[in-house]
């Protein structure tokens, strides 16, 4: 089962246990996010192709990490003196896929973790 979702302009594949890295915000590590923007919901023989979405799906995610990239520009005009150095730093979201729900389905509950005792 995958889904193709549509976060900030750009388009992933979604499937569960896999990990997407999408545009910054203002989340918790361990946090919960629900993309609602599903365009193609496809298991098994069943395909859902939305016009433009595909209505009531949604895919759980689980904040993981944040990562960032860094970039250099510089410009050089040889026998001029002239140099310039920029650098610019974008900051990501690295969330892991937990489930991809169709319409009027629901995330299954979590086991409680065991807890060990001494």
């Amino acid at each position: 089962m995958y889904a193709i979702v549509e976060d900030g302009s750009r388009q992933y594949r979604a499937e569960v246990g896999t990990t997407i890295v999408i545009d910054h915000r203002e989340v918790e590590l361990g946090a919960t996010l629900e993309l609602t923007k599903v365009l193609l919901l496809q298991s098994g023989a069943d395909t859902l192709i939305g016009r433009p979405l595909v209505e009531g799906a949604k895919i759980i995610t689980e904040v993981v990490e944040f990562p960032k990239t860094k970039t250099m520009t510089q410009k050089f005009r040889r026998r001029k003196n002239s140099r310039r150095l920029k650098g610019h730093t974008q900051p990501y979201v690295r969330v892991k896929i937990k489930h991809i729900l169709k319409a009027g389905e629901t995330a299954p509950a979590e086991a409680p973790k065991a807890t060990a005792t001494a």
